[in-house]
Formats: C-alpha cells, structure tokens, sequence
C-alpha cells in the first residue's frame, strides 16, 4: 500500500471542521485533528457546530477548546438550528454555508459522510460538497443504532496513545451523553481498531474517510 500521509498532513495548515452535532467531529475526526496539531504548530482550525442546545452548547465549546488546544488559531462557532430538521430548514443552513464558503478557504475540509443515515449529517455532507467545490473534503463516519458504516478509501493511522486521548477526551467532554448506551469507550476505540485492522496500522488504530474527489497535481 503506497502511503501519501506524513508529506500530505504536514502540508495541511488550515482545516475546517463541520459537525451537525455537538459531538459529530470529535467522533467522526477526533483523532486525525490531534494528529494535525501534533505536526504543526501554525495550524488554524475553524469549527462549526450546526447545532447544540442548552447544556449540548457548553458541551460543544468546552470539547473543541480541549480539541483544538495547541493551535495556531482557532476560531469556533457553535450555532442553533433545529436538530433533526435540517433537511426542513435547508434553506437557512444554505445561506449560512454561502457565508462559510465567501469567508474561508481552508486546505483540508471535514464533513460527515453523504450516505450517513442520520438527515442533519446529510444536509451537511451535500452543502460542504456545494459549497467547497474546490476543496479537499474528508467525510467522516459515526457509528449509530441505524447500522451505515460504509467502505472507506482514506485512512489516518494513529497511536493507541493518540487513540485513547481522543476517546477519553470525547467521554470527558459530554457528560449529559452517558446515559447512552453507545456512548461508551468500546464502542469509540472498536471503530479505530477495525479501521486499523483494514488499514494494517502499525499501533492498531486508525481514522477513516470517504473521499469523492483526490486531486495529484
């Protein structure tokens, strides 16, 4: 297997990560973002939270501050629209991609993936898609009662030491996100060792993504 890692993700110095949810990033890329940090310091991160109520909203902002520490910049936005009526308020959403994708022009894009199960990750996915026609967008999986994982082409090896930091961060920041049953540890690190398995990871453990588009110029 040819590996295109270390030179791709020490070029990448500005991602912009896009969550429906309060959680959807740091599950989805979690650990690639630690990955990112640990190979430049000048990394600027733009995070978006599309939706998060209540205690969800203080949820949101503490876990991308832990997330995000040590970048060069990090801008974070944590917005309120609907959860579960994306697809409804699509309108709205659109206009406010229009406005991220006028501001930003980051290397590197995370998004859910477009065949998620979940309506709001959709939205999601099919707008960055829109959007940031011109970017390399990475869509992310997470796992859920509806069973969608799918077959993913890219792969971010990581350490088990980098694994169980995005795991017990992920635990740590969402406390009102327990009492669910597949919000567990298990869960989180049995998706990094079978992407890892698929992907023969050194330490066992790997992030994976869909790409639709992978430009070698």
């Amino acid at each position: 297997m040819l590996k295109l890692g270390e030179a791709f993700l020490t070029s990448v110095s500005s991602v912009l990560c896009l969550g429906a949810h309060s959680d959807d990033i740091e599950i989805g890329c979690g650990g690639t973002i630690l990955s990112l940090l640990g190979r430049r310091a000048d990394l600027r991160i733009d995070w978006v939270v599309l939706s998060a109520r209540e205690e969800r909203y203080m949820e949101a902002r503490e876990s991308a501050r832990r997330f995000t520490s040590g970048a060069g910049k990090a801008f974070v936005r944590v917005e309120q629209f609907r959860e579960r009526y994306f697809p409804y308020t699509g309108a709205q959403i659109k206009e406010y991609f229009d406005e991220l994708g006028q501001s930003l022009s980051p290397d590197l894009v995370f998004a859910p993936w477009r065949g998620d199960a979940h309506q709001d990750h959709r939205t999601v996915a099919e707008l960055a898609a829109n959007t940031f026609r011109d970017h390399l967008i990475l869509e992310y999986e997470i796992p859920k009662y509806d069973g969608d994982l799918g077959r993913p082409n890219v792969f971010v090896h990581m350490s088990k030491e980098l694994a169980d930091r995005k795991t017990e961060t992920i635990l740590q920041a969402f406390p009102s996100q327990r009492s669910r049953e597949w919000f567990a540890e298990e869960t989180f690190n049995a998706l990094m060792k079978l992407r890892g398995i698929e992907s023969k990871a050194p330490d066992g453990y790997a992030e994976a993504f869909h790409c639709r588009k992978f430009v070698l110029a």
